[in-house]
């Protein structure tokens, strides 16, 4: 690579970021650059900086904090600064909001609960893989990894099944146009928010078995969820329940596609019956090619120093999760993908007080997905030159837009 920056955010650049990330984090770890929308604002590519960052109380979530700064300049490619009501989610906000809202989905996003829902994801796992097994190809984002968290997400809530393909309608405008609330996807977001609004009111009044039903009964000494809490909730399940984890199985799958070697070890081991190779590689598939390129918002409340780069109140610190992944000054041979790595302690998910809350729901869903996709399809392979796959643009996710893959058909 040349002596000078690489340039980035470009379409070569989405496709494949990660040489650019090297050169970043070698010449200039924490790097200031121009985004696409114009804000100015640090990216942050080694691991230990990378942590440090996001568990820095100093980087608050809340862009009230860009606003008043010296670099702000009019901008209005700030996440919230649009429309603050759509954007008040637990990405960002601080504590003690964050604290109070945080408690109460945590309550109610248990370890067990999720446990207790693995068999609901293998069955919508089976199901949609009998949607296409009979026709020997399929788009594995459209007809698979799409719908399967956005159905397991609307079951976990208690989303009614006959409201639930207004709930995936929703969701694709927000994936497919990015998180931005304007035109359509801000219909989207108000439409949502208005749904689970008017949900949160009805499972009052009869609460079930589900998640909202349990955040309601988590809401103690006056603590309830506010009409703006119904819009963070659609927020946070779209990035924390939804989104992570259609880049999740697409991104593992097609890792999964080019690295044969890798993908035949996870099938010997899934036809012995045996899960650890698939657990490890979960987390190794995190790590390789994330769901989450760069983790979201932050903005320096004060003064503060980060890689040697001095960071003035109100800029924006963007750390490049995807970059920091890849750190060889963290993992061994990091270019190698290796579904057996033992000392993996990534940061796809984040780290510290805004670590993903939906963590545990997208590895089930990752583990059933990628686990019975191999197994039930064994002879899968890519059905387009690599080159021609795109990757939805946006600055925090990164995810293929299509998957087309063939295989042998199963008989109907």
């Amino acid at each position: 690579m040349s002596a000078h920056a690489p340039e980035l955010f470009t379409w070569e650049f989405a496709t494949d970021p990660y040489p650019a990330y090297a050169w970043l984090r070698e010449h200039a770890p924490v790097y200031r650059t121009e985004l696409p929308s114009g804000v100015e604002a640090w990216l942050v590519t080694r691991y230990d900086d990378a942590k440090r960052a996001l568990a820095d109380p100093r980087l608050s979530k809340n862009p009230v904090h860009h606003a008043g700064s010296a670099h702000a300049k009019g901008r209005t490619g700030i996440p919230g600064e649009r429309n603050a009501e759509l954007m008040t989610h637990l990405l960002n906000i601080d504590p003690p909001d964050h604290t109070r809202l945080r408690r109460l989905v945590s309550k109610a996003f248990t370890p067990r609960r999720v446990a207790q829902f693995a068999p609901r994801v293998q069955e919508l796992t089976d199901r949609l893989i009998d949607g296409f097994a009979a026709k020997g190809e399929a788009d594995l984002i459209h007809d698979f990894a799409f719908p399967l968290p956005i159905y397991a997400i609307c079951d976990l809530l208690g989303v009614p099944r006959e409201d639930q393909d207004d709930f995936r309608d929703w969701a694709g405008m927000m994936i497919r146009h990015g998180g931005g609330p304007r035109g359509g996807v801000a219909r989207s977001v108000k439409k949502m928010r208005s749904y689970l609004a008017e949900l949160i009111h009805r499972k009052r009044e009869n609460p079930g078995d589900d998640l909202i039903s349990d955040l309601i009964r988590s809401s103690d000494h006056g603590e309830h969820l506010t009409e703006n809490e119904a819009a963070a909730m659609a927020f946070i399940l779209l990035f924390a329940g939804f989104e992570t984890t259609v880049n999740l199985i697409g991104n593992g799958m097609y890792a999964l596609l080019r690295h044969p070697e890798q993908r035949a070890l996870l099938q010997t081991s899934l036809d012995a019956g045996e899960s650890g190779l698939l657990a490890t590689g979960i987390e190794e598939l995190l790590r390789y090619d994330g769901p989450v390129e760069l983790a979201t918002w932050r903005y320096a409340t004060e003064p503060l120093t980060l890689g040697g780069q001095a960071v003035a109140t109100g800029d924006p610190v963007l750390v490049v999760l995807a970059a920091a992944d890849r750190d060889p000054a963290r993992f061994e041979d990091p270019e190698r993908l290796d579904l057996a790595r033992r000392d993996n302690q990534h940061l796809g998910y984040g780290h510290g007080i805004h670590y993903c809350v939906g963590a545990p729901l997208a590895r089930l869903e990752g583990q059933a997905a990628l686990g019975t996709l191999l197994t039930r399809l064994p002879d899968v392979r890519l059905a387009a030159d690599p080159a021609d796959l795109r990757w939805r643009g946006g600055l925090i996710m990164r995810g293929l837009r299509t998957l087309p893959v063939q295989f042998t058909p199963l008989p109907a």
